[in-house]
C-alpha cells in the first residue's frame, strides 16, 4: 500500500515509496510549534501573551516571516458542540496571532482571543501560513 512503480522501473521491478503529496494528498498549510509558557518576569507571569517555539526557526531574523500569522490551539473537549460547519465535534480551537519575537533564539510571542489554559503548556499549536505578507 502506498507503493507505486517508478516510470522506467518495470524492467527491474524496483519499487519506490512516493510521498503523500505526490499521491494527491493535500499539503499541510501550517507549521508545527510548541507552546512554551506565558510571557513572564522574575516573579509575575502574564497569561495574555504566550511564548511559542516554531519548528525549524532558530534565530530572530527568521521570525520576521511569521509576524502577523494566525495561530491555532486545537484541543479535544469532553462534550461535543456544533462547529462552524454545523456538525457536532469534540474538537475545539482557540485562535491567536503572532505579535513579536521573544529573544534571539527564534521564539515568538502570540496573543490569543482568550488566554490559553495552563494545560496547553508543552502542547502543539499550529502556525498557519496566512495572511501572507509577500
Amino acid at each position: 500500500r502506498g507503493l507505486r512503480l517508478r516510470v522506467g522501473a518495470k524492467a527491474t521491478g524496483r519499487r519506490r515509496r512516493l510521498s503523500a503529496f505526490a499521491m494527491g494528498a493535500q499539503p499541510r498549510l501550517y507549521c508545527k510549534a510548541m507552546m512554551l509558557g506565558y510571557k513572564r518576569s522574575l516573579r509575575n507571569q502574564y497569561p495574555g501573551q504566550s511564548r511559542i517555539k516554531i519548528e525549524g526557526v532558530e534565530d530572530r531574523k527568521d521570525t520576521e516571516f511569521y509576524m502577523g500569522k494566525r495561530v491555532a490551539y486545537v484541543y479535544r473537549a469532553k462534550t461535543a458542540k456544533k462547529n462552524a460547519a454545523g456538525r457536532e465535534s469534540g474538537m475545539r480551537v482557540i485562535w491567536g496571532k503572532i505579535i513579536g519575537a521573544h529573544g534571539n533564539n527564534g521564539c515568538v510571542r502570540a496573543k490569543f482571543r482568550t488566554n490559553l489554559p495552563p494545560s496547553s503548556i508543552g502542547k502543539t499549536v499550529r502556525v498557519m501560513l496566512y495572511p501572507s505578507r509577500v
